[in-house]
């Protein structure tokens, strides 16, 4: 099981940036993937972008080319790096790891705690 520790969430007004951070710890090892989740108040816990092991990529619509997903092996850490924030991207943030695809089944990955980023208007 992996372990991860999400950070860097917060309070910006619309139009803002913010750069969140997971470091992770465990028995990790290729292939997997990682990703960046949200949940709104009242609404399900969606994905937002996803890295696998091969470095390839995937966003959802309303967040592509607005925010970016990468990580650093040498410091164990993901990143999401948020541009253009928008109020609709108020919700808590968790970082997730899988091993082996990108299923995206909560069942098969370890989550973190969440990091909550709030943007007003």
């Amino acid at each position: 099981q992996v372990q991860l520790v999400e950070s860097g969430g917060g309070s910006v007004q619309a139009g803002g940036s913010l750069r969140l951070s997971c470091v992770t710890s465990g028995n990790s090892s290729a292939p997997y993937c990682m990703g960046w989740f949200r949940q709104a108040p009242g609404q399900e816990r969606v994905v937002v972008a996803t890295l696998k092991s091969d470095g390839s990529t995937h966003y959802v619509a309303s967040v592509k080319g607005r925010f970016t997903i990468s990580e650093d092996n040498a410091k164990n850490t993901l990143y999401l790096q948020m541009y253009s924030l928008k109020p609709e991207d108020t919700a808590m943030y968790y970082c997730t790891h899988e091993t082996g695809g990108c299923t995206g089944i909560p069942y098969n990955l370890d989550w973190g705690r969440g990091t909550q980023v709030t943007v007003s208007s």
